[in-house]
């Protein structure tokens, strides 16, 4: 029977993936009802603020669902939202088996929807596919726990881990294949992120082609630089600027005009600079879950040096640009010993056209 749980809730996995990137800042969550053999019902969350899994494919079960099983990837809520409790429907629809794959980890439910459904005399199983499921919602189970996005860095680099020459050209190090895989990248985030540096010397629109939903374009700026002109703002564009509170006499006409064209989000200073774990913090409250940051190297380097980095996406063009004052992809402090180097896990190696593209989590 272990086989045919498992496969079910695989069922319920792949219906989750539909909605990848569309729902922060929920999870994904699939859900499968199963009866005498045979599947009667599919759901998957969509978007926040519409229906769970569990109640989409109880619904489509319909009356079948009296005595069938449900499998679901998530544990089901017991407390209001922007939708009622999915355990009040699952008690209604009067199933007799519910096969959770893990334990919600936002601290309104952890098993206190388990408790409910047991109390009715539901049989519950928990934990089936538990690494994996994590894995997919690791974006939301640390927005939950930990009130800030996940952050994940993704850079386009010569072989020899430079953005852009001495001159400061940078088009193009990678190909075309490359480019066009880290657009579609965009999609399954929040928003996107870079320095004012980026802005100022590549001059990006930061569009999401791909996106059905609007991402927002955050650029961490300290001293309001950002032009007036520059392509973010372009048509419907939420842009953000990340700035330092304004010194007395120092309410600049350009902070007045930026004003009407993004939020200028003040987060506390750190010498001078930004306060990058407050500025997590800020960009959380506004829902933000997940952010990639594309540059540039100071940035970059600023988010390593704070521990502040969950997973690395590095397009890996095979040239070499060499010079010392060439920029590199990760500036910052760095640091002093090659035993503290920052170590990449679950590293994962792929082929893209002429390049290479290097993943993995910061261990």
């Amino acid at each position: 029977m272990g086989d045919i749980n498992e496969k079910y809730m695989r069922l319920a996995m792949r219906f989750a993936l539909k909605a990848k990137g569309q729902t922060s800042p929920n999870p994904v969550v699939g859900a499968v009802v199963v009866k005498n053999g045979q599947v009667v019902g599919t759901g998957y969350h969509r978007r926040a603020g519409e229906s769970h899994a569990e109640v989409i494919a109880l619904d489509a079960a319909g009356l079948q669902a009296k005595g069938a099983t449900l499998y679901v990837t998530l544990e089901p809520c017991a407390h209001f939202g922007k939708t009622p409790p999915c355990v009040d429907r699952i008690i209604k629809s009067e199933v007799k088996n519910v096969y959770v794959g893990m334990v919600d980890p936002n601290p309104l439910n952890n098993g206190k929807g388990l408790a409910i459904l047991a109390r009715h005399k539901i049989k519950v199983k928990v934990g089936m596919l538990e690494d994996e499921l994590r894995k997919m919602n690791e974006v939301f189970i640390k927005y939950i726990t930990k009130k800030i996005p996940y952050v994940t860095v993704k850079v386009a680099q010569s072989l020899d881990g430079k953005i852009a020459t001495e001159s400061g050209d940078s088009k193009w190090i990678t190909s075309d294949k490359s480019r066009a895989l880290a657009h579609r990248m965009r999609k399954d985030f929040d928003a996107i992120m870079v320095g004012v540096n980026t802005v100022l010397r590549d001059n990006p629109s930061l569009n999401a082609w791909f996106s059905k939903k609007q991402l927002a374009k955050i650029v961490v700026d300290s001293q309001l630089s950002t032009p007036q002109d520059a392509r973010i703002f372009s048509k419907n564009s939420r842009v953000v600027l990340i700035t330092i509170p304004a010194k007395p006499g120092q309410e600049t006409e350009n902070r007045l005009m930026l004003s009407h064209k993004a939020k200028i989000l003040e987060v506390k200073e750190r010498s001078g600079q930004v306060n990058l774990k407050d500025m997590l913090k800020r960009l959380a409250q506004m829902g933000i879950a997940s952010i990639l940051v594309e540059g540039g190297g100071t940035l970059i380097g600023s988010l390593f040096d704070e521990g502040l980095v969950d997973k690395v996406k590095f397009f890996v063009s095979p040239k070499i640009i060499g010079g010392k004052s060439s920029l590199s992809s990760v500036m910052g402090k760095g640091i002093r010993r090659v035993d503290r180097a920052i170590k990449i896990k679950d590293a994962v190696l792929k082929r893209i056209g002429e390049d290479f593209l290097i993943e993995g989590c910061v261990a």
